[in-house]
């Protein structure tokens, strides 16, 4: 797509655009680590928040990624089953599954962090890098779409 398609696409078809550019050159860079994207998703974010403490549940997580909660769920079994994470019940709600990351799974955790980070500084360095300052203010725009709350608005019959 050129510059001047560009110039004349609406924001939600540059977001779709991107967005896919971003899943599949992620999806390619984490593969030889065994990864998808969504699983790099959910592992890179359990990474996180073990890192500020917490020890989510699916639900959370779900709620985090911005996954739905069963295929989180299906993505949860497929990397206990590859020994990356363990599911535990949890205690505070015995229906609730809490995910935790395995010693391999931080290991492959923060080698698909350093990938992704690395891709991340390429698709940035038109604004400057990841530490530029338009960089920073793209990241901030992206923020405040993220926190629209969207609810699917139905034609109304004619009365």
């Amino acid at each position: 797509m050129s510059s001047a398609a560009h110039e004349k696409a609406t924001a939600g078809f540059l977001v779709w655009r991107l967005s896919t550019k971003w899943r599949t050159a992620v999806d390619r860079a984490v593969a030889p680590l065994g990864l998808t994207h969504a699983q790099y998703a959910v592992m890179a974010s359990l990474y996180a928040m073990d890192r500020d403490g917490r020890q989510p549940n699916q639900r959370q997580l779900a709620d985090h990624t911005g996954l739905e909660a069963l295929y989180v769920s299906k993505l949860a079994r497929a990397l206990e089953d590859a020994g990356l994470l363990d599911r535990s019940r949890d205690p505070a709600d015995p229906r609730a599954m809490r995910l935790a990351l395995t010693g391999p799974g931080r290991e492959v955790t923060g080698r698909a962090i350093r990938v992704v980070q690395e891709l991340l500084e390429q698709l940035l360095a038109p604004l400057g890098g990841q530490g530029g300052p338009r960089a920073r203010e793209f990241t901030r725009e992206l923020a405040l779409l993220l926190d629209v709350p969207l609810e699917p608005q139905t034609e109304k019959e004619p009365s």
